[in-house]
């Protein structure tokens, strides 16, 4: 053991010193990878995060269809565009009104927001529906996630393809 320590003492202060830690070079290179990992972690976790909201727009949709449905077996029509989704809250009024319509409506408190704080745009004729949600951008029409949603199809009008008839 003497003898390593004896060879220590030989050798440049200088050099010893080099070894006691990272360089900066060293230093950046890792913190560039760590940026790049975490760029890559950050895009996959917005991805996710906007395909649940994707996601959560088709349940609420499908939400909205099963009400509906209920709203039609009891009042014998959907409510019209003109009427809209709050025809499930309060009691609608216009040409046609539902004699059954429960006193405390079909939904409790405000109609919920699709998962971007926008409206849903419900149309229908009272005999047919469609229900979208605007997407991400809150506009027409877009790509990936501003793309818009959907019940029924694509299409903005109901239409006899997409119809909800009579059972």
């Amino acid at each position: 053991m003497r003898k390593w320590l004896k060879n220590i003492s030989l050798l440049p202060k200088e050099v010893i010193k080099s070894q006691k830690g990272f360089s900066l070079i060293e230093i950046l290179i890792a913190l560039t990878l760590l940026a790049i990992a975490g760029t890559f972690v950050a895009t996959k976790f917005l991805s996710s995060l906007d395909e649940g909201k994707v996601s959560a727009a088709k349940i609420q949709m499908n939400n909205f269809d099963n009400i509906l449905k209920e709203f039609r077996r009891k009042c014998g029509f959907y409510p019209t565009t003109e009427q809209g989704l709050e025809a499930l809250i309060n009691k609608p009024t216009g040409s046609r009104e539902c004699r059954d319509y429960p006193s405390s409506g079909f939904i409790d408190g405000d109609l919920p927001k699709d998962p971007w704080e926008n409206d849903y745009i419900y149309e229908s004729d009272g005999r047919t529906y469609n229900i979208h949600s605007l997407g991400a951008d809150g506009m027409e029409g877009g790509e990936e996630f501003d793309q818009d949603i959907f019940l029924k199809g694509n299409k903005s009008q109901p239409s006899s393809a997409n119809a909800e008839t009579a059972e």
